[in-house]
């Protein structure tokens, strides 16, 4: 046969000299397969492929994380019948690649996906299933094996170890097998869906397969037939059998799902924010989507290189987070509590999402101290909140508020014109900690100036037992806060330790408690820099935390969006409640025009309030509890109430007595894109002249020095 194909070969090598093209192409593909046949049948390394295929692979025990197994149930539909399960040897005999010997007889999915993949290889002689014509965007599609079930509308995604998935967009993920990692959250199987939220406005998610748990004690032929099994529970045929050879036993299977939630319908029901969950400008510019038409059927986006980076961590930032885990999994005398500090823009608020995920992991719950107004990680911006974390952080800051476990409506995005009320505000939070779980504080951009003496004070009142900085390379020359440099340092409140305190009751001292200082050198791309894309402005991201908090309002069922002035608004007398004005001076005389309209702290005061008919004026502003946000949506004079639309619900309303109004406005879309409004929309005029002094906003140059200090 050898010497046949030989001889066929020269002849046809030599005829080609005198054909046209199209009988060139078919002698050598003839050319080809007669060689690939031969080579198959007479060679001596067919007997040494064959070999590799019924060789077996060792068993290997693997001890569950877990003391119970998820149970499996195979749908009716994608069953075997029962010829095919006695030609298979019963339906629990699944084969795979390189498992065991090919069974001509069998008529299993398996088998039959098998040879159709051996019959390719023998007649294409290659192993590649992407054709050369086949575009770059295809290509890169096929290295996520998904598949969609169009009857539910899910998609079954199959990962290998150590594989990665970089994307924009949302969806709900369970993992069905295996266990992967999301911004250092371990997802296991057996455990609820998660949320997972990749917008614009920040760095990707990246999902990374961890492949099975190490203490499963299945070997992998047992691991592989529980992995195709739940692919077939969730898939019809057709896609089963395209997907099911990809499986292996150290794969991991995820169902997506698409999210949909009255955030996101809220969110993306405003023209402005119609691509708050797609791509950014840039990734538009540079095509950095995928084309998998299975996850993009679910919401998600994957995203090549260069952009399919997602978290950038750095090596001082690795080492930085092994030492704080560390220090809880270790024998630590007390809980940690790990105050970070650093510029504006530095990745601060990633850190700490990371930082809890990775927490969350070994411990079931984890204090939050909220010490930005501006940036706030649970609430609207303008509130300093205490909060018990003990779900996972899969996404920005707007799309997992929560109700704060103690709360301080400071009504301002900075500090600078009281900071005495700021610092007593926190210590009001503080004396609620309760000490039992790891502690993470978040602080201000501001490090310089007075901001340098607030975040001492921190410190000092805190008795931190750990201080993350982080920086860039780029960076100014900035104050390091370690140990040595606060024992001769003072606050805004505190002081540094006097030589007759070191002597006579060093202990006793606040400032005397050392801790562990870690220096984070951020690397990722624009570090130090704001946000020029959009979504990325910081108060676009605090107007997105105003609309969501607002969108608990709204109907979990899907339909229409209801704007502010469709909802009852609860009627609350003048004389219950007292105002107060935490930015300003306001005559009491017109109070009520500034409340009017406007967004308001509902606090709860530990005195009684009782009025004589007008309303109640506050003179100075006061330190209490505040249980959430609402909007004065109307004042009726004649019978004295105020008109109060908020999320919070009716049993912890009845312990407010207090409005406090500060400088937080509502986002500009409530306002204008008020659907159903009849003639004029509430609140907005457009009889309105800039020309007239006063009349356009007060722009604040916070860079300009005055005329004294000038050299």
């Amino acid at each position: 046969m050898t010497m046949k194909v030989n001889k066929f070969s020269s002849h046809a090598k030599h005829k080609q000299q005198n054909t046209s093209a199209h009988q060139r192409l078919t002698n050598r593909h003839k050319k080809c397969k007669l060689k690939k046949i031969s080579h198959l049948n007479a060679c001596p390394g067919s007997a040494q492929l064959e070999q590799h295929f019924t060789k077996k692979e060792k068993p290997r025990l693997k001890r569950l994380k877990k003391s119970y197994a998820k149970p499996v149930t195979v749908n009716p539909e994608n069953s075997f019948s029962e010829e095919e399960k006695a030609a298979s040897g019963g339906f629990t005999h699944v084969q795979a690649n390189g498992d065991t010997e090919l069974e001509g007889s069998s008529n299993s999915v398996d088998s039959q996906e098998w040879n159709e993949y051996a019959n390719s290889v023998l007649q294409n002689g290659t192993e590649s299933f992407t054709s050369p014509d086949m575009d770059q965007d295809d290509k890169d599609g096929l290295q996520y094996h998904a598949q969609l079930d169009h009857t539910q509308n899910r998609a079954v995604l199959v990962m290998q170890q150590d594989q990665t998935l970089c994307f924009r967009g949302k969806c709900l993920l369970t993992c069905l097998y295996g266990h992967v990692e999301v911004l250092g959250f371990t997802i296991e199987e057996g455990q609820q869906p998660y949320q997972l939220f990749s917008p614009p406005s920040h760095c990707p998610l990246t999902i990374r397969a961890l492949g099975n748990n190490s203490s499963s004690n299945k070997n992998k032929k047992e691991g592989r037939l529980e992995a195709k099994a739940i692919v077939r529970k969730y898939l019809s045929l057709e896609p089963c059998k395209r997907l099911i050879n990809e499986v292996d036993s150290n794969s991991c299977v995820m169902l997506l799902e698409p999210l949909d939630t009255p955030l996101t319908r809220l969110l993306t029901s405003f023209t402005e924010l119609k691509e708050i969950f797609g791509l950014n400008s840039l990734e538009l510019r540079s095509q950095a989507a995928i084309h998998n038409p299975a996850l993009s059927a679910v919401g998600v986006k994957a995203l090549r290189q260069p952009y399919a980076q997602g978290l950038v961590m750095s090596q001082t930032y690795k080492e930085a987070l092994d030492s704080l885990l560390s220090a809880w999994a270790g024998e630590f005398d007390r809980c940690p509590i790990i105050l970070v500090c650093g510029a504006k823009n530095c990745g601060k608020s990633t850190f700490n999402r990371h930082l809890i995920n990775s927490l969350l992991n070994q411990t079931a719950s984890v204090e939050y101290l909220e010490c930005d107004l501006g940036q706030t990680e649970f609430t609207p911006a303008g509130c300093l909140s205490l909060n018990t974390i003990t779900e996972p952080l899969l996404g920005p800051p707007f799309t997992h508020l929560q109700d704060p476990d103690h709360m301080v409506y400071y009504g301002q995005t900075e500090c600078q014109t009281d900071i005495d009320r700021y610092l007593e505000s926190l210590k009001y939070l503080w004396r609620h900690c309760s000490g039992e779980s790891p502690v993470v504080i978040n602080t201000m951009g501001w490090i310089k100036g007075h901001g340098l003496h607030i975040l001492i004070d921190l410190i000092r009142l805190f008795s931190v037992t750990h201080v993350v900085q982080l920086t860039y390379k780029d960076m100014p020359q900035c104050q390091l806060f370690t140990p040595d440099f606060l024992k001769t340092t003072h606050g805004w409140q505190t002081h540094p330790p006097t030589p007759s305190s070191l002597t006579e009751a060093p202990a006793s001292h606040l400032a005397l408690r050392s801790y562990v200082f870690l220096n984070i050198i951020s690397e990722f791309e624009g570090a130090g820099k704001s946000g020029e894309l959009r979504f990325q402005r910081s108060n676009v991201l605090r107007d997105l935390a105003l609309l969501a908090y607002f969108s608990k309002m709204q109907s979990p069922e899907p339909g229409p969006m209801r704007p502010l002035h469709c909802f009852i608004p609860y009627q609350v007398p003048h004389s219950s409640v007292a105002i107060g004005m935490v930015h300003g001076e306001v005559s009491p005389n017109h109070i009520l025009y500034t409340v009017n309209a406007s967004l308001v702290g509902l606090c709860c005061l530990s005195e009684k309030v009782a009025g004589t008919g007008g309303p109640v004026v506050l003179s100075q502003t006061p330190i209490c509890r505040c249980v959430g946000l609402g909007v004065i949506r109307g004042v009726d004079m004649a019978r004295g109430l105020y008109f109060l639309v908020t999320p919070v619900s009716p049993s912890v309303l009845k312990h407010v007595n207090c409005l406090l109004v500060g400088q937080i406005t509502l986002p500009i879309e409530q306002l204008t894109m008020q659907y159903g409004a009849e003639s004029e929309l509430p609140y907005v005029t457009s009889d309105y002249s800039f020309e007239v002094t006063g009349a356009g906003k007060i722009h604040i140059h916070k860079g300009l020095l005055r005329r004294c200090f000038i050299k």
